[in-house]
Parts: C-alpha cells; structure tokens; sequence
C-alpha cells in the first residue's frame, strides 16, 4: 500500500470514530467514485437539494448528477438575476438536502468553515433536513489552531483570487485580517457536535480536494 494512502485509512478511521462521538454520520471513502457514490445513496430520489459555493461537490461530478437524477435541484448557478439568486438563498434553508465541503477538519472532528456572505454556515447550522460535508483528506489539521490557520491563510486567500475580490490576500496570497467590503471572512463557524444527532453526514475522501 502507498505509505501516504495507508496513513490517511488510519487517520480517517480515528476520524470517523471522532466524528460519530460527536453525532455525525461518518464514512471514509478511498476513492472520488467511491464518495460520489455515497453522497448520492444518502439522498433519496425526489429530495429538495442545495449546495454551497463548494469546489469539492462540484469537482467529484456530484452537481451533474443530481441534475441529471431525479431530485427537486436549488442551483444559483442557473439563476438568471439578482433577485432569482436571493430567491434562491432562501429556498436552500427549507431544502431536504445542504452539501457543502469544509475549510478544516480537526483529527478529532472539529469543523471549521469561513464565508463571506453567511449564506453557507446559515444552512449548515439550521435549515435544511439534512446536511452532508465531503471532505478531502488534505483538509484534516492537527488541532483548531491549524484548523483556523488553513481556513484564514489557505483557503479564503485560495477563493479570494476564484472570486476575484480586490481584497489584500488577492495581492499577495496571504491573510491580511481585512475588513474591506467585500471580504469574504465575515462569518466564522467552529462546530462541535452535529445537532439533533444524525443530522449531519460528513464524508471524507482519500483525496486532494477543493481549497
């Protein structure tokens, strides 16, 4: 077995054990096919189903999918002006189904996510039925220093430049602690435990995704 694919079983194995100590629905998937499959087994056919601004859901082909299946889809993506967007928004929070992806996951099943517009952490918090994260391994920290670290200096610079924001960490890659306009570190989420129990699923894939 390739020394770092052996490293990410055992570590996502301690994880799931963490996450289900935590109430969540946990699996550890050792392929993108492999996730794909299980996030489309855990929606059932006729599900109402939003997603947040996640490159990893979208990367895994999890979108197409769901748009091609049978399955009542909420995508921003299509809306056709600013006001069918907020629509949008609105209806993602009474939606059967939220995917999202995470900025950081903590080895012992802390979550941690970060968003400009609140659109996302609102969802995962409350709303929806049901929330499931798909989560590449390469998004798992040591404790929620790091975890902070990588969502503040990795991945906000990283959608900083996808959103192309004139903001300070578009300049040089790094975090500023800005309060610019458009920032999009307005909303900070650190999750402890899923609640009521079960109501989140999270998905970890032995994978490189997303930011």
């Amino acid at each position: 077995m390739d020394v770092i694919k052996e490293r990410n079983e055992k570590l996502g194995a301690k994880l799931v054990k963490e996450l289900t100590r935590r109430h969540y629905d946990a699996f550890y998937c050792k392929t993108a096919d492999e996730a794909k499959a299980k996030v489309l087994e855990l929606i059932p056919e006729g599900s109402s189903i939003s997603w947040g601004g996640s490159m990893t859901v979208r990367d895994l082909g999890i979108t197409k999918a769901l748009h091609e299946g049978n399955y009542r889809v909420i995508d921003r993506d299509l809306a056709t002006s600013p006001e069918e967007i907020k629509d949008m928004y609105h209806q993602a929070l009474s939606a059967d189904y939220f995917l999202s992806s995470v900025n950081a996951i903590t080895e012992d099943g802390l979550i941690v996510n970060i968003d400009g517009r609140g659109n996302r952490v609102a969802a995962i918090t409350y709303g929806p039925e049901k929330v499931i994260f798909v989560v590449g391994m390469n998004k798992v920290v040591k404790n929620i220093d790091e975890a902070m670290l990588r969502a503040r200096n990795t991945a906000a610079p990283i959608n900083n430049q996808r959103f192309n924001n004139l903001n300070p960490c578009k300049i040089d890659g790094a975090c500023h602690n800005c309060n610019t306009p458009t920032c999009i570190c307005n909303y900070i989420e650190i999750m402890r435990n899923s609640f009521p129990e079960h109501r989140h699923a999270v998905v970890l894939v032995d994978e490189s995704l997303g930011y």
